[in-house]
């Protein structure tokens, strides 16, 4: 047996007793019509109020944009498993991600199957929601065709949507950007209204930073060396809506300084909010999920894997590693094309991945990225030729339109002539040059 048969048949135990078919037939469908269940999950909210301010929130969001792109959507994807339920969604720029993770302290129901549905926050809603009251029973229901809401005054129901393209490109991205943030911050309730009560009045140009003097946050435009850089500061009044009623909140930025997250806690959930490096910028446009799609792995590897694993189950690769098989560097691998392809989301106060069930086919994702699509012509016309290559060092010629560009992979950088790099330095992802030697050489 070869070391290919051997991870491939110790992927899955499901395989093992559904057989390759499983495999193949979830390559073919939709996983909701794979799933085939009407209903993920009926019950109650234990804290209608604050649930009812935070669906408001992220309503909000979805119906707000901060670049070219006019508001146009407004459609929470709600995921219902492993006793959580999550809704989230990004702005119609696709510059601002918000999700609403609630945990199972936050719900009384019973948890029918797991899966993921996409439906519109329309007006009927959004006044329902206006309307909830603290001690007022709501009841919910989250299932593969809608999402119902009911109240002691209205029912409301809300039928499943397509999954905006936007959305499903930026869930490939913002992952990414949050597994790689530390916390900086952390504010009480004073201090977080304190914080927001110096927010700049309205549109502002030039970078702001959250510092905290005098045991006081607020916004500056200095950095400091612990200070925080917020692109697009006015688009902190998303949040405005929660912070009469929020415990707590936690600010997260990203290694480069570049991107941020304000996790707002409540005790029975956490709403998260990230925003990318600027309003003009959307995370759908960022690249850095480039880097983790270089090795090309047996499209079946992933769907095995899939068929493990439910709605918000917290992703442990090493567990699953031992557990099925795996070999680590192939579960490596695994990750990384899950996590590319929008399947994995990142818990910043857990650190830790959870697997996302999307209401699309999962084969969609590899088409969408231009860049990869360009790499992989390159590599299929054979325009790369490797000049140079060590240890620590690779330099190629990468053909390109009347012009033949230098790329240069060493241990400290990676850096191409071509017009895309020189623009970005690396900062918007790797360009379709050093892509494809990337992938000729993995």
């Amino acid at each position: 047996m070869t070391d290919l048969e051997y991870n491939y048949k110790g992927i899955s135990t499901y395989s093992k007793t559904k057989g390759i078919n499983n495999l193949v037939l979830a390559h073919q469908t939709e996983i909701e019509e794979v799933n085939n269940i009407p209903c993920f999950f009926w019950g109650s909210l234990t804290d209608p109020y604050v649930t009812a301010k935070c669906w408001t929130t992220i309503a909000k969001v979805v119906r707000s944009s901060f670049g070219p792109i006019p508001p146009s959507l407004r459609d929470p994807i709600v995921s219902a498993g492993s006793e959580r339920l999550r809704f989230e969604g990004f702005s119609s720029c696709n510059g601002v991600y918000v999700r609403l993770d609630m945990k199972p302290e936050a719900i009384d129901g019973e948890f029918i199957a797991n899966g993921t549905t996409n439906v519109d926050f329309n007006d009927p809603m959004l006044n329902a929601l206006n309307a909830i009251q603290k001690n007022e029973k709501v009841t919910l229901a989250v299932g593969q065709q809608d999402v119902q809401v009911i109240t002691s005054k209205a029912k409301v129901t809300e039928k499943k949507v397509t999954l905006p393209m936007r959305w499903i490109k930026g869930l490939t991205s913002v992952q990414l950007y949050l597994a790689d943030m530390d916390i900086k911050f952390e504010l009480n309730k004073i201090q977080t209204i304190q914080l927001f009560q110096s927010l700049p009045k309205g549109t502002v140009k030039g970078d702001f930073f959250i510092t905290k003097r005098a045991g006081k946050f607020m916004f500056s435009t200095l950095a400091t060396a612990d200070s925080v850089r917020i692109g697009g500061v006015q688009r902190l009044r998303l949040l405005e809506g929660i912070l009469a009623i929020v415990d707590k909140i936690y600010i997260y930025e990203s290694a480069d300084k570049q991107t941020c997250a304000i996790v707002a806690e409540f005790g029975k959930m956490q709403l998260l909010m990230a925003f990318s490096p600027d309003s003009y910028r959307g995370f759908s446009g960022e690249g850095n999920v480039l880097e983790t799609m270089t090795e090309n792995l047996p499209i079946e590897w992933v769907y095995g894997l899939n068929s493990l694993l439910k709605s918000n189950e917290t992703f442990d690769p090493t567990m699953l590693s031992i557990e099925n098989d795996i070999d680590f560097g192939t579960m490596d691998n695994l990750t990384s094309n899950l996590s590319s392809m929008g399947l994995l989301g990142y818990d910043l106060s857990e650190k830790a991945h959870f697997y996302r069930r999307l209401p699309f086919k999962t084969e969609r994702i590899l088409s969408l990225n231009p860049r990869l699509k360009n790499a992989k012509k390159l590599l299929a016309n054979e325009d790369i030729e490797i000049v140079e290559r060590r240890a620590d060092y690779i330099e190629a010629k990468v053909k390109g339109s009347g012009v033949v560009h230098k790329v240069i992979i060493d241990h400290n950088s990676q850096r191409c002539t071509c017009d895309w790099f020189t623009a970005y330095q690396g900062k918007r992802g790797i360009c379709k040059h050093i892509l494809g030697v990337k992938m000729m050489i993995s």
